[in-house]
């Protein structure tokens, strides 16, 4: 039997860019642009700068750059530090059961800087990166959330190595070894959701994958089993305890899991577990007028996995918010809206936000969509003191998913309102259409993504 280990060395090292379809790229590109447009508001939040002051500038010409300051940085530091801003205001994109952008853009962009790789080159690795992801997520048939793991910083160590590695342009020996190197460093627990160290889950393990994918480029070794081996990756991180290994027919490189699985873009900065129901909520508060006085009670059905997820039930800070259902239905009926406006500790606190948060009743089902720990649908209903009860049908792919995607003007409309945040506007529109057709830069140096270009 083919070892998984090696085979999907095999298909890094050697996958003929040109044989990536166009779905793929496409999702790569936007992908990568609406995370490099949220790493840019995260990078002036706390825990951004916490992270970013934990390291030194570089004085090396190959590093890359802290964005937007333009702080030159190891390659390593750099992923740390952008792919922790990526991710702290929980606004990146989800790809299968976590956060495939947020990592795999931070680790390309320090380590394809680095290097003055091709925005071919980027979208290629990302490829990689998250065909690997989906192929690990496809063998094990349990739930990583359900098991305590953040899947992002799981499946995305390996996903980043594999990447960098492609980078590198390391050959298959060299990115068994960078495969074997991240399976050690893969670390995250979901009781971390809502604080700080969720969003350094994705620094660290962007940073797991390029320094993988540099000790295997120097000559560090790992198990060239280190996936499969019975006391491996895959079984340790098991939610079922039965990964499926015995299959070596894996179809990397001829089944293309991401033209069918996708980049979902986020439209609200919250935990994705909410975002179906907050598309209801808004639809109803609208459709009928609803005025927070005049309700009585908010009835959510949701998965037992998401509600998992939303741990806090009375947030007092936009951190903890940014999980809460009750937070997300008491927005989305007092602001009409829940923007980054909104996840903001003042707001979270008022008493008529605390007010309405108390009306939100949530249930939970079992039952699991084949490709995300979610329910097949959330349901929302919402009574009136008068006695009158308007229930949304059950909504089961939420706006900006890859089944109902953003429109052009949309992803601007998002990618500007963020990077203006550390941009000015000019800057930030330059970007946008430098991002939009990245795989005609020469070198990923092009990009105007520091403050001072």
């Amino acid at each position: 039997m083919e070892m998984l280990t090696r085979a999907i060395a095999e298909f890094v090292a050697t996958v003929d860019e040109r044989s990536i379809p166009e779905r793929c790229r496409f999702g790569a590109r936007i992908g990568m642009l609406d995370c490099i447009g949220v790493m840019i508001a995260g990078a002036g939040e706390p825990a951004s700068r916490l992270v970013a002051a934990t390291v030194a500038p570089s004085g090396v010409n190959d590093g890359a750059p802290e964005i937007p300051s333009g702080r030159n940085l190891t390659a390593p530091d750099a992923a740390l530090v952008n792919g922790t801003a990526a991710h702290v205001l929980d606004y990146d994109d989800v790809g299968m059961d976590g956060h495939t952008s947020a990592v795999l853009t931070s680790a390309i962009l320090a380590e394809g800087w680095s290097l003055g790789s091709s925005g071919a080159d980027a979208l290629a690795a990302y490829v990689v990166g998250y065909e690997t992801w989906a192929l690990l997520l496809e063998l094990e048939p349990g739930r990583m959330h359900e098991r305590g793991f953040h899947p992002t910083a799981i499946w995305g160590a390996p996903a980043c190595a594999v990447a960098c590695a492609r980078l590198n342009r390391l050959d298959a020996a060299q990115t068994t070894n960078a495969i074997a190197i991240a399976a050690s460093l893969a670390s995250g627990i979901v009781a971390n959701f809502g604080s700080m160290t969720k969003s350094l889950h994705v620094g660290r393990t962007a940073q797991a994958g390029v320094l993988a994918a540099r000790l295997a480029k120097a000559g560090f070794t790992g198990s060239p089993d280190a996936l499969e081996h019975p006391a491996g990756f895959m079984q340790a991180h098991s939610p079922s305890g039965h990964p499926n290994l015995t299959s070596a027919d894996w179809r990397l490189g001829e089944k293309w899991r991401m033209a069918e699985l996708g980049v979902n873009i986020k439209r609200y900065p919250m935990c994705y577990a909410t975002h179906r129901s907050i598309d209801a909520m808004l639809d109803l508060v609208v459709e009928k007028d609803l005025q927070p006085d005049a309700v009585d009670a908010i009835n959510v059905r949701i998965g037992d996995a998401q509600q998992l997820m939303l741990r806090n039930h009375n947030p007092v800070t936009a951190l903890e918010a940014k999980f809460s259902m009750e937070f997300a239905m008491a927005a989305a009926l007092i602001a009409r809206r829940v923007s980054l406006k909104e996840l903001d500790d003042g707001f979270v606190r008022r008493s008529d936000v605390k007010e309405a948060m108390r009306k939100v009743r949530v249930t939970t089902t079992d039952e699991k969509m084949a490709d995300m720990p979610f329910a097949p649908d959330d349901r929302v209903s919402v009574s009136l003191k008068a006695g009158e009860t308007f229930a949304h049908e059950p909504v089961s792919r939420p706006k900006g998913s890859w089944q109902k995607p953003l429109q052009e003007w949309e992803l601007r409309e998002k990618f500007l309102d963020c990077a203006r945040a550390g941009l000015p506007a000019k800057h930030a529109e330059l970007l946008f259409e430098r991002m939009t057709k990245i795989e005609a830069l020469a070198s990923l140096r092009e990009l105007s993504l520091v403050s001072s270009v």
